[in-house]
């Protein structure tokens, strides 16, 4: 399982990340959609070759292939909107709210699966590239269908797991070659 070589992977410095990552996933109480779809986004978002290497097939194993090209394009659409917003948040000048993005981001209007599934794989990512407008947004529409705040919190608890694993392998690979 890939999942175990992840977490063997993972120095004894950072054990509380090994079982972090052992219970967020193998223990979550999301649908397996929802599980296998936010850690693919996730591991995606991290920009980590190793942990995208070990999390992809046991996604791709786990999801249905028009929910992989999802969470796929979750990653994708949120790599570019969290930049565009995160700066338009961040500069001082409230002019730039009032300008039309004209970023194309079709696939929120039609991602292929639940709007709920890939709004909850959104907001992740969005956890992940720090954008507060994104994730503000991607939780409210989350809350307006239902969704309990337990559930979004499993969401974003994948995202810093998986981004601190990523960030420590990542660190471990260079210091070692």
């Amino acid at each position: 399982m890939a999942l175990d070589e992840l977490k063997s992977a993972v120095p004894d410095y950072a054990k509380d990340l090994k079982l972090n990552l052992g219970s967020v996933i193998g223990n979550s109480e999301l649908p397996q959609q929802q599980l296998w779809g936010t850690v693919l986004a996730c591991a995606i978002a991290t920009r980590s070759p190793r942990v995208l290497k070990e999390l992809e097939p046991e996604a791709k194993a786990n999801l249905k292939p028009e929910a992989y090209t999802a969470a796929k394009a979750a990653a994708a659409v949120m790599a570019m909107n969290n930049v565009y917003y995160r700066t338009r948040h961040l500069l001082s000048d409230p002019e730039y709210g009032n300008l039309r993005a004209g970023l194309r981001m079709n696939v929120i209007g039609n991602p292929g699966v639940e709007k709920v599934d890939f709004e909850l794989w959104s907001l992740a990512v969005s956890a992940i590239n720090g954008c507060g407008m994104c994730l503000d947004s991607h939780e409210q529409v989350l809350r307006k269908a239902g969704v309990d705040r337990e559930t979004i919190q499993e969401a974003f608890k994948i995202a810093a797991v998986l981004q601190a694993v990523g960030a420590t392998l990542d660190a471990e690979a260079v210091l070692e070659g």
